[in-house]
């Protein structure tokens, strides 16, 4: 006759506490007539009698803490690192955390202990993830294209082909314009001229008044003379502003190959495109920007930020894109600042690279980053003083209309 289930728990019962005290011979004997007394499954059995529960399944258990490996003392260190990059992902941040350590334990920025230093420096790029995912939430802007083509030279300048340039090579550049306007595309704005190096990574910026193709071509003058390798190559959008006979009869007297994207392909820009969010947004957000003073601030910002970016901004060109049916499998390389790149790359000479080096051991990141944050608040304060003023200009609201008087 089968036993009932509560016959079968008070048998279990039984019979565990005696199972779990046996040596293997017993323990096979009672298992035996456990099996023939329940008519459960022989290995169903043994593990019900061992964990003593009918069900089978396994007691909840104290689980044991893990030894925590990165303290206080390694998150403190690593969040500092983190804010003075401004905020890198994991992958980025692993990459440069060893030569950080070494670049500000010399600008007597951080003073690390031995263990606190060989725990950074081998720390992986998911647990620095994990690690700030608390700090990343609390720190989590879109904008509108202004660009008005110039058609009165497209003909002139060849839309760009993979086959025109040779991107394994520092010199080959994008360029594109960002506007300031706040969401108010009216009168003129400030626009900054953003320069890519689509090998190195090496990113210029500069703030001009307006779109007007004077301060834009001075602009690009301006950039070119200051890169620490020579034009190759221009391409740009199809915007007025650089599709002109300025820049054309330049880039000829130059001999710089001068190429424009497809119409309404911001992926032919791609590099640059991603700079204009990556550098600019995330330094001077989508404000309005017009007056005189705020021009002045964003340059003067934007010659600390040039060096901050260069030199100590890590960056991951992609390598390959393998299509898998539906999915695409894209790989990076190893990330790398633009200065390391420049460094490594075996078209820029000698002279330049030891330039390049002299500047950056000059350098102090952490000094960088406060003198950026420093003039962002100025060219806060600048707009919020711009709006106050408006506001106290705007006449008030005529109200006679909105009331009737009752005759």
């Amino acid at each position: 006759m089968a036993l009932t289930m509560t016959q079968r728990k008070a048998v279990t019962k039984e019979v565990a506490r005696r199972y779990r005290r046996a040596d293997k011979k017993e323990k096979a004997m009672m298992l035996d007539e456990f099996v023939a007394t329940t008519g459960y499954n022989r290995s169903y059995g043994a593990r019900v009698l061992r964990q003593g529960a009918l069900d089978g399944r396994r007691k909840p258990s104290k689980t044991r803490a893990r030894p925590r490996i990165y303290d206080e003392a390694v998150l403190k260190a690593l969040m500092k690192i983190w804010a003075i990059l401004d905020m890198p992902c994991g992958k980025r941040l692993a990459a440069v955390i060893p030569e950080m350590i070494d670049k500000l334990e010399s600008c007597a920025e951080i003073l690390l202990d031995r263990p606190t230093k060989e725990k950074l420096q081998k720390i992986s790029a998911p647990t620095i993830d994990r690690l700030l995912e608390k700090e990343r939430r609390k720190v989590r802007l879109k904008g509108r294209s202004g660009t008005k083509p110039g058609s009165l030279l497209k003909h002139q300048i060849p839309i760009r082909t993979f086959a025109d340039w040779n991107e394994e090579q520092p010199g080959f550049v994008e360029i594109d314009l960002v506007g300031h306007e706040g969401g108010n595309p009216s009168g003129d704005f400030c626009q900054t001229l953003d320069v890519t190096d689509v090998c190195s990574g090496w990113t210029e910026t500069r703030a001009v008044k307006n779109k007007a193709q004077k301060w834009v071509f001075e602009a690009i003058e301006d950039v070119i003379a200051v890169l620490p390798f020579p034009i190759i190559g221009i391409d740009s959008d199809n915007g007025s502003e650089f599709i002109n006979a300025h820049l054309v009869r330049f880039c000829e007297d130059q001999k710089i190959t001068f190429t424009r994207s497809r119409p309404s392909r911001k992926n032919d820009n791609c590099f640059v495109e991603q700079k204009n969010y990556s550098v600019v947004r995330k330094t001077v957000g989508y404000m309005r920007h017009d007056t005189e003073d705020e021009l002045l601030v964003l340059n003067a910002l934007y010659g600390y930020l040039r060096l901050y970016t260069n030199f100590f901004q890590p960056n991951m060109r992609l390598v390959e894109k393998i299509r898998i049916g539906s999915k695409v499998k894209k790989r990076y390389d190893f990330p790398r600042t633009p200065f390391r790149r420049l460094l490594e790359s075996r078209d820029i000479n000698q002279e330049a690279k030891a330039d390049l080096l002299a500047a950056y051991n000059a350098l102090n990141p952490a000094e960088l980053k406060r003198r950026i944050i420093k003039l962002q608040d100025k060219l806060f304060k600048l707009h919020i003083n711009k709006q106050n003023m408006i506001r106290k200009e705007e006449p008030p609201p005529d109200l006679s209309s909105t009331f009737s008087v009752r005759q």
